[in-house]
Parts: structure tokens; sequence; C-alpha cells
């Protein structure tokens, strides 16, 4: 099923325009929307989850046009938001048993069966009877997956899931996302360049509530083949290197002087060696060129 978004706009009370004339078209797979903090994508997300109403635009998922029928969406939405409250003195099993029966499934039969199903998916069978209050970030976020998976849903959203997650929980929680998200259209929306990179086959870069580039990992850093560009420079001279060249990004090393890495159609200067493009220098670029030209 297809997911398809025209013309879409919402400008809150304070005058911010969080989406501002956006078109997307996400198929099914894991689709990444990367972008800053404050670039919309949280905005963007509860518009589609039928959780706040955009000012203009259209939303349709297969046949269902989302905002004219909003609860026919939701029957087959899963939706995972940047934090979330659970009870504090309820186990997992008791938790989900009590959000399966919300979701209608009146068997209890059948509600232990899906259940087990889920909590086995998420790798969290063997802590079921741990209140989940006292899971880990990266268990309650897996604990959250576990939740959205009990209506067998066709469009899953998750919003910025990884952030704060230590590294071994991010990648636990990266492979049931994968495990999942074969099926159905799977949004990720993150901050982080490499979740989007390890996770996804499609990608668009959001910022200002607009986007900016919609392709794969694969196609962006490949077009940028020959053009990165890299130099180690001691820390006082990059601000004349951000003056001179397009400076993507700068990194210390060991010895306390820095390697950055520019972007450029041919080699700046002779000093400087080629890189293999990487996902990073494709959102630097594109959050780069949409930087406004100051007078």
């Amino acid at each position: 099923m297809k997911l398809t978004i025209k013309d879409l706009t919402k400008t809150y009370k304070n005058g911010v325009k969080a989406i501002d004339n956006l078109n997307l078209e996400i198929g099914t797979g894991m689709f990444g929307l990367l972008g800053p903090n404050g670039a919309g994508k949280s905005s963007l997300m509860r518009t589609i989850a039928t959780l706040q109403s955009p000012d203009s635009g259209a939303i349709q998922f297969g046949d269902i046009n989302v905002l004219e029928d909003k609860m026919a969406l939701r029957k087959i939405l899963g939706y995972l938001p940047q934090s979330f409250g659970v009870y504090p003195k309820m186990s997992a099993e008791k938790l989900l048993d009590y959000f399966a029966t919300l979701k209608g499934v009146s068997s209890k039969s059948d509600r232990a069966a899906l259940v087990k199903e889920v909590l086995e998916i998420t790798n969290l069978y063997d802590v079921r009877h741990k209140y989940v209050a006292g899971y880990s970030g990266g268990m309650k976020q897996r604990f959250g997956i576990a939740q959205l998976l009990l209506n067998n849903p066709k469009l899953i959203i998750v919003d910025e899931p990884t952030a704060g997650l230590d590294p071994a929980e991010r990648h636990r929680f990266l492979n049931v996302l994968r495990e999942v998200g074969t099926n159905c259209t799977v949004i990720f929306s993150t901050h982080i360049v490499e979740d989007v990179k390890e996770l996804c086959n499609e990608m668009a870069i959001l910022n200002g509530g607009r986007i900016l580039k919609h392709t794969t990992p694969i196609e962006a850093t490949n077009a940028l083949k020959g053009q990165i560009w890299t130099k180690i420079i001691e820390r006082d001279d990059l601000e004349t290197m951000e003056a001179t060249y397009k400076v993507l990004s700068s990194n210390y090393n060991q010895d306390n002087t820095l390697n950055i890495r520019v972007h450029a159609l041919e080699k700046p200067a002779e000093d400087f060696q080629s890189s293999n493009p990487q996902l990073d220098d494709v959102y630097f670029i594109a959050l780069k060129q949409d930087e406004p030209i100051l007078a």
C-alpha cells in the first residue's frame, strides 16, 4: 500500500510553519525521514497518525482518505511516539493483554497467543513478568513496538526511536524494527544518519517543513562520487577553510588536528585527498544548500 501526501501545510498558533506545502510518496518497506531537531518531522508524523489536523492538503493510504476517515487508518496504524507513558505497576504481559482488549481482541486465548507472539518478536518474552516502568530505555522502545503490533498494522510510524539509547540497545531495537518492517509501510523519523543508512531502502531529508531531497541511500551517495575531498588541518585554520571551501564536517584526530570533509566538483587544491562519499555528506549538503543567503 502506498502513502501519498499532497500539498500538506500546518502552521501553529505561534506562527511557526511546521509543514510547508509538502508532497511525498512512500511505498512498502522502511522509509527514513531524516532531519535536524525542529525540522517538522514530529509534526508530519502526528499529522499522518491523525493526532492533529493540517491547515490544508490531502493524505491517502491505499484506498483510505486519511483526513476524512481517520478511524479507518487508526485500525491499521501502529504509532510509536518519541516518548510514551506506561502504568507503573503492570507487567509487560498484563499491559499488552489490556491493550489487546482495547483493540477489540475479546477472546482470552486469542489475546494470550497474540501477546506471546509480539513479546517473542521484540525479544521481551523472558522479561514478560517484569514491570514495564522498570525497563531500560531500549526495552521500553521494544515494548512500544510490541504494543503497536497488536493490531497487525499496515502502516507503522516511529518517531525518533533510538535517541538516547546506548549502542547495544540501539542495535537490538533496529533489528526488531527491520524484522517487522518487511511486509508493511514503516516511516522511521530520525536525526541520526546512521539509523537511516543501516535500516532504510528509501529516504527523504526534511528541513523547515519541506522535503529537500527524496532518494535512496545508495543513489544519494553514488551521486557524490568524485565530489568529496578530505584534508588534515590545524584547529586554528578551520575558520579560514570554512570561508574558502564548502566544508561539510570536521572531526578531531588524536593529535588534536582536524580532518575536514569538503564538497567540490573538482579537487579544491593539491593537498586534498579524494574520499568515498557517505550518507552524512548527502545530509550536510542538503542542509547547507537550504541555508538562507545572507545579504
